[in-house]
């Protein structure tokens, strides 16, 4: 397998989730995540909220992370893409401009 088989293993939780009957139809973890990530910003935009350039940014980034690792921590902040940006402070900072 090439890469760090990341997307690998998110997909096998889709596969069992699928398996156990959590999920009526077999989708990669990525696109379920995506699906997930718009659906909560439609959500959020329909509701009054509304994102700076910024901030959509920040939270693509998450949501990427997430897609490709079915989970986030604090320490993912401490590397790339997020380190650049202030870590885990800088989203916190951005987050809270409205």
């Amino acid at each position: 397998m090439r890469g760090s088989g990341q997307g690998a293993l998110a997909d096998i939780v889709s596969l069992v989730r699928y398996a156990m009957g959590e999920e009526e139809e077999l989708v990669p973890f990525e696109a379920r995540a995506n699906e997930r990530f718009e659906a909560c910003m439609a959500t959020q935009e329909v509701g009054g909220r509304t994102f700076a350039a910024e901030q959509r940014r920040w939270l693509k980034d998450v949501r990427d992370d997430i897609a490709g690792s079915v989970s986030i921590g604090l320490d993912v902040f401490d590397v790339a893409p997020f380190n650049q940006e202030g870590t885990w402070r800088g989203l916190m900072r951005c987050l809270e401009r409205s």
